[in-house]
Order: C-alpha cells, then structure tokens, then sequence
C-alpha cells in the first residue's frame, strides 16, 4: 500500500508526514517525485491535483477516498472516520471540501507558492479510482 503526495508543496508534505506516523510500518508514504507514475496507472496532472492511496490490489484512489482509505489503514480511532469519508452521506461532502482545499493548498498551513497549481482542467476531487 502506498500514499502518493506532491513533495512540492509544503501543505502535502506536512500533511502526509502526519499521516505516516499513524500508519503501520508496511505502508509506504511517497511524493510523486521520486516514483514510476506509469506503474500505478497514474500522470504528472493526476498526482499533482490530488494525492492518490494505492491499495494491496493496486487500485488508486483519489483525493478525499484516499484520504479515507489512508485512515483506515492507519487502524486505531482513526478506522471510524476514514470509513465515514468514504461512505454516503460523509462522502457528498468530504469529496467538495477536499477540492477546496486542494484549489487552496497555497493558503493552508506551512504552504508556498509553491503549493500552487492550476487546477482548472483537473477533476474536483470526486475520488473517483483511476481508470486501470
């Protein structure tokens, strides 16, 4: 299992350093930088407008169903809300309000300029798994 994150933004790399210390040691937390995108079905303009979890069947899950399967495989009190940001009603809401946040990861916490990415053409952070 792997956590794909963009490791040029400040917000991301915080926020995948949180999660990390809560998953177990077999799971593995990356930016997109150092990795084969093509291995996991995934492209530069996929895995720079959201982060991406790729479970044990190699299935990769976008944005806030990324984040919600990283929860759950963090275990412990962070199960129950991984699996309601994965599941209607939670999910109507959570996919909107990871969009946001990604359209305004340069405004968040320990961001940059850097943080900042068009994210005019991409997808609103429905979560939708890659197509394989």
């Amino acid at each position: 299992m792997l956590l794909i994150f963009d490791g040029d933004c400040g917000f991301c790399t915080t926020s995948a350093g949180w999660i990390e210390r809560r998953l177990p040691d077999d799971v593995r937390v990356a930016p997109w930088q150092i990795l084969n995108l093509e291995q996991y079905g995934l492209t530069e303009s996929d895995v720079t407008t959201a982060a991406y979890w790729v479970d044990a069947e190699g299935t990769a899950w976008r944005g806030h169903l990324g984040i919600g399967k990283s929860l759950i495989a963090a275990g412990g009190m962070w199960t129950l809300p991984g699996h309601l940001i994965v599941r209607p009603p939670v999910s109507w809401l959570a996919g909107p309000i990871y969009g946001w946040i990604a359209r305004n990861r340069h405004r968040m916490p320990g961001a940059s300029e850097a943080c900042r990415v068009d994210l005019s053409d991409a997808a609103d952070g429905a979560g939708a798994p890659s197509p394989d």
